[in-house]
């Protein structure tokens, strides 16, 4: 099956959400023990677009970020990792970046978010309609921006766009279930975005919620995999992941590493995956890139300093004994 992104496709517009991420310092701490915190960039589309130009590609965000010192923190980190923010647009008000406290173990890991008030929520029709589609390659977006209006109705707006503009469209599941008035929502809204997009990425659970049950996920991305020149990865945590297309399946296993803590893998895993498709690289091989990626990840402390160049993702594989074997 010929890809949807190849090559071809090198500047990447990226939609959804870019917060503050902190770290409770030293690893291994807990939060309510800290006496002092590491502070990077976070926001799985954020993470994604860092992802990608740590590989060579070009990404721009588009989003809302409050009109404060976070949000003027967040755009500088994203000047830092050479993404451009022209399309970030900071809104006042009551309106507040997303900030994570997130831990650096594993055991009894705690991330505690805050979204209440989220100014990515607020972005507008208006903010996709002053963006020039033609100038880009790819879209991407993180399944987050459509959980509140009027982010709901600018994500769909943004996807229709690129799809009149010829660009494949990537779609993050990302279900994060506070954010969303229920799940029933949840589930419609994903259904109908999932039907506008040519590349689907979301693990075990996010595609059972969609499903109605766990146990009805693998089928239901099977399903949306048959459309002619759709991609569907369907991520399972250690047990690796499934990659369907209309012609048929590959499962591909993980890396093992000593892991730091469990975030930031997917976002990892789609900067890579997407690196190794712009590459013309086989499926099979896009995918363990993006697998070696998260690895990579999860072993280090924060999330956008984490995601690996081109070259130490290389170095990786090259010195691992490889994946595990997946029947």
């Amino acid at each position: 099956m010929t890809s949807p992104l190849n090559s071809t496709h090198q500047k990447f517009l990226v939609l959804g959400r870019a917060g503050m991420d902190l770290y409770p310092d030293p690893p291994g701490i807990r939060t309510q023990d800290a006496t002092q915190m590491t502070v990077s960039l976070g926001g799985s589309a954020a993470n994604i677009a860092v992802a990608l130009t740590r590989h060579g590609l070009q990404a721009a965000l588009l989003t809302r970020v409050s009109d404060d010192a976070i949000g003027r923190f967040c755009i500088n980190q994203l000047a830092h990792y050479g993404i451009d923010a022209q399309h970030v647009t900071p809104v006042g008000g009551e309106a507040r970046n997303s900030l994570a406290v997130v831990e650096s173990r594993i055991e009894d890991h705690q991330s505690v978010i805050y979204r209440n008030g989220a100014a990515d929520f607020e972005l507008t029709l208006t903010d996709v309609e002053q963006v020039d589609f033609d100038s880009f390659d790819a879209f991407a977006s993180a399944g987050t921006a459509l959980a509140s209006e009027p982010s709901r109705s600018a994500t769909f707006a943004a996807m229709e766009r690129a799809r009149a503009a010829g660009m494949p469209v990537i779609f993050d599941v990302d279900y994060r279930p506070y954010s969303w008035p229920s799940a029933a929502v949840a589930a419609d809204v994903y259904s109908r975005a999932s039907a506008l997009c040519d590349i689907i990425v979301g693990n075990d659970d996010e595609f059972g919620f969609m499903a109605g049950g766990k146990h009805k996920g693998l089928a239901f991305a099977r399903q949306l995999a048959q459309r002619q020149g759709r991609i569907v990865v369907y991520k399972m945590g250690e047990f690796g992941a499934i990659t369907i297309t209309p012609n048929g399946e590959t499962r591909t296993g993980i890396f093992h590493v000593t892991a730091l803590k469990p975030t930031g893998a997917g976002d990892a895993f789609m900067g890579g995956f997407l690196a190794g498709l712009t590459r013309d690289w086989p499926l099979h091989q896009a995918v363990l890139y993006g697998s070696a990626a998260a690895a990579i990840v999860v072993s280090k402390i924060g999330c956008a300093p984490a995601m690996p160049t081109s070259a130490e993702l290389d170095d990786f594989m090259a010195s691992h004994p490889g994946p595990t074997q997946i029947e």
